[in-house]
């Protein structure tokens, strides 16, 4: 199996992240991820890519198999995952264009499988014990600093910090909902940045989200509201000042094998019963 340290798993409209690649096909325990991995190397490092969506996106967020994502990341020797993905702005102030770096999740999905650990046999016969994982910070706190750096330096003013909440898709939202959300104090709304980011805490890899806001959602503005047509076409427009930062923030995430964060610990004195990849 090909070896990687980072991996990249990218949103829609993001499906050429690097340009000389190695592709692979990895199986899990929890099925087939989205697509092939795409193996290659940026600023020195090695890069596994996934397209979250697959290739022409024909996975809508409720359907795609995040347990198997993040496990054959893990496969191929991702320790820390970068993934980008397009949002709807909850505050006026975060209009599209907006590149936020959110430090706080709320889930409002309905019927993903966010766990590893649900005591259900493995296709080997090994059954996984019940774990409870810390995730009082969902997001890795150095990948966050590498991703800020990486905004600052090619001059695109990131939010450091805010609240991403996930639906459950594929629908946006009602405007009721849209100004519920905002009611609470979250600062943008997307359909799959969970279960990624607790599945990656449960297989002690470092998770960072980058999220580029596409429009401000239905509560925050009139007319009718957004569609899926927008939010491709502002993707399309940002998408190569979204490479840079994420081929700037690939550069600058530690060497997995020094990595000293709240991730790396949060399973630490639990009996996982089954082995990792």
């Amino acid at each position: 199996m090909a070896d990687a340290e980072i991996g990249v798993i990218g949103g829609s409209g993001f499906y050429s992240f690097l340009d000389d690649v190695t592709e692979i096909t990895v199986d899990t325990p929890y099925g087939r991820p989205s697509d092939s991995l795409f193996l290659g190397e940026v600023a020195g490092r090695q890069v596994a890519f996934l397209p979250r969506h697959g290739r022409g996106h024909h996975l809508p967020p409720h359907r795609i198999n995040y347990r198997a994502n993040l496990w054959a990341l893990r496969s191929v020797g991702v320790r820390q995952v970068l993934g980008p993905c397009a949002v709807g702005g909850l505050r006026p102030a975060y209009g599209p264009g907006t590149l936020l770096v959110p430090d706080q999740l709320v889930d409002r999905t309905k019927a993903r499988a966010q766990t590893y650990f649900d005591g259900e046999p493995l296709p080997d016969g090994s059954v996984p014990n019940v774990v409870h994982p810390t995730f009082a910070d969902p997001y890795c706190p150095v990948g966050r600093a590498a991703a800020l750096a990486a905004a600052h330096g090619r001059d695109w003013a990131a939010v450091d910090g805010g609240t991403l909440v996930v639906i459950e898709g594929p629908r946006f939202s009602t405007r009721a909902e849209s100004k519920w959300h905002a009611a609470q104090g979250w600062s943008v709304v997307g359909m799959t940045g969970h279960p990624e980011a607790v599945l990656a805490r449960e297989l002690g890899l470092c998770y960072t989200s980058l999220t580029l806001v596409t429009d401000l959602d239905a509560g925050t503005e009139t007319g009718e509201g957004v569609s899926h047509h927008d939010v491709l076409e502002v993707f399309g427009r940002n998408v190569g000042r979204l490479r840079e930062v994420l081929f700037d923030a690939v550069a600058g995430l530690p060497d997995s094998a020094g990595r000293d964060c709240l991730c790396t610990r949060a399973l630490d004195g639990w009996d996982l019963g089954i082995e990792l990849p």
